[in-house]
């Protein structure tokens, strides 16, 4: 066996079909179309979720649900993760840039501070938002709360 007798297996490659070149190629005349209507002609395109005139699926059923766009998303981070930081970094002010710094959050994120874990150092917290159970555990420590 060469480089100039190699070929592919038995069966593995097919001849293209070649529509629309007359009789003789077996696919002449209607090239594969059928006879007449719209799908048989040039440029015929279907809407999507198109039925053939049957009522469509999204037009039948209601329209539900509710986006408030007023939402504001925060990245939550527990007091357990503060006290790894704090312990870690030997730290006691926490603020955002430090927890970018972390990489508990990116630098877009808007940060809520939640009260599971425990909190043994008395730290001084910047965030966006606390909740009632972290901020009465952080300042239980003689800590300090900032909403930025």
């Amino acid at each position: 066996m060469e480089l100039n007798n190699l070929k592919p297996a038995e069966g593995s490659t097919k001849k293209e079909k070649r529509i629309g070149r007359g009789q003789g190629s077996g696919y002449g005349g209607t090239s594969t179309r059928g006879h007449k209507g719209a799908k048989s002609r040039s440029g015929y395109k279907s809407k999507p979720g198109f039925q053939g005139g049957q009522m469509p699926l999204q037009r039948l059923l209601p329209k539900f649900g509710f986006k408030n766009v007023n939402r504001v998303e925060y990245k939550a981070i527990n007091l357990s993760a503060l006290q790894s930081l704090a312990e870690k970094e030997k730290v006691t002010d926490i603020n955002i840039q430090s927890l970018i710094d972390a990489g508990f959050i990116g630098k877009n994120d808007k940060v809520k501070i939640l009260g599971n874990g425990e909190l043994s150092l008395k730290l001084n917290i910047k965030a966006h938002a606390f909740s009632k159970s972290a901020k009465s555990k952080i300042e239980s420590l003689a800590g300090t709360t900032e909403i930025i």
